[in-house]
């Protein structure tokens, strides 16, 4: 009785034990909020100057820079290597047909090999391509699961199968065939030029290029297969509920979809195709001259003539079979560049894909 209540600490250290609402309304002043305690209970934590995120972004750059560091750097190797032979080519290296960088003076010039290379990778995906995105669309959209999951995992086990089994295989068991077949294609259709000539057949352009072909189906075809299959339900359903029969569905929501992803296959196959060495050298007729003729024997590559000749080659024909390398570096590396450019075209792909 007569004690006055006791103080807060705060009214103790402020001076008079008057609340911020009592000053607010001797004052005129708005209430002040009152103070949050800081998060965490003892404020923000430090940041750390090293994240997982950090790292990874200097890993994928340090993985995109290598590439193109070894990209280099076999460019770099494949010219300084193939300079020394160059110079004392005594043929345009070019345009001359002939292979004799071993003689005295050396002779030797890439055309005949460039023109095999191409026209035997031309005819291998003008046969594998239809093929393959045949068996695609029939395992992504008509088969039934049971039979078309052993058919993708027999035609995945396909792709593993080594270059040198098909190469022996085209040599010693599917030249007879095609032999017969080239036989039969001049025997009524040699008005054409390209089925002209008086034989021999066999080892020829077109042994190689079927053999090729059996080689880029399974890869051209299980890329395909999973384009397809990503193809959003909506847009086949929306096809299906308009009236569209299955191919209508296919061809107006399946294939316009998949078109980058069926051109990035290709574009894989044809590059398979042009540095394929042993399957070639064990089926081309190793001759060096520029015709269209496809089924009489003869017929090279730049792959498959560095295979035949590298172990008689003597410095200056190492030199050689290195500049035909550089070559065919080039030639693939340009391909793949179109390819790449056409797919970044579709941007509406790469929209749907993001």
């Amino acid at each position: 009785m007569g004690d006055y209540p006791s103080r807060s600490a705060d009214a103790n250290a402020g001076g008079p034990g008057l609340s911020t609402t009592s000053r607010a309304a001797g004052t005129g002043l708005p209430p002040a909020p009152p103070e949050q305690p800081p998060l965490g209970g003892g404020g923000g934590l430090p940041r750390a100057r090293f994240s997982m995120e950090t790292v990874f972004r200097g890993v994928s750059v340090s993985a995109g820079a290598m590439v193109l560091v070894i990209i280099v750097a076999i460019a770099v190797f494949l010219i300084s290597q193939a300079i020394p032979a160059l110079n004392v080519n005594t043929e345009n290296f070019f345009t001359f047909e002939q292979w004799f960088p071993n003689e005295s003076p050396p002779r030797f010039g890439i055309a005949a090999l460039a023109f095999g290379t191409v026209l035997s990778s031309v005819i291998a995906l003008i046969v594998a391509v239809p093929i393959a995105l045949g068996i695609a669309l029939f395992l992504s959209h008509y088969a039934p699961r049971r039979l078309a999951t052993p058919l993708s995992f027999a035609i995945d086990l396909l792709a593993a199968v080594p270059s040198v089994v098909f190469g022996l295989w085209g040599r010693d068991v599917f030249v007879q065939p095609v032999t017969d077949f080239s036989v039969w294609l001049n025997t009524y259709f040699s008005w054409i030029p390209l089925f002209g000539g008086d034989g021999p057949f066999g080892r020829s352009i077109l042994l190689g290029s079927l053999v090729l072909a059996i080689m880029v189906l399974p890869i051209i075809t299980a890329l395909s297969r999973e384009v397809f299959q990503q193809t959003p339900a909506m847009n086949e359903e929306a096809a299906l509920a308009l009236g569209a029969t299955k191919w209508e569905m296919i061809r107006t929501a399946v294939l316009p979809y998949g078109k980058p992803g069926v051109i990035a296959a290709v574009m894989l196959g044809l590059g398979r195709a042009l540095g394929e060495t042993i399957a070639l050298a064990l089926t081309l007729g190793s001759v060096f001259s520029i015709s269209f003729n496809v089924i009489e024997n003869g017929g090279n590559s730049i792959a498959a003539n560095i295979a035949n000749t590298f172990g008689e080659a003597n410095e200056t024909g190492r030199g050689a079979l290195i500049a035909s390398g550089l070559l065919l570096f080039a030639i693939t590396l340009v391909v793949n560049m179109a390819a790449r450019a056409i797919i970044y075209r579709r941007r509406e792909f790469r929209d749907s894909a993001a």
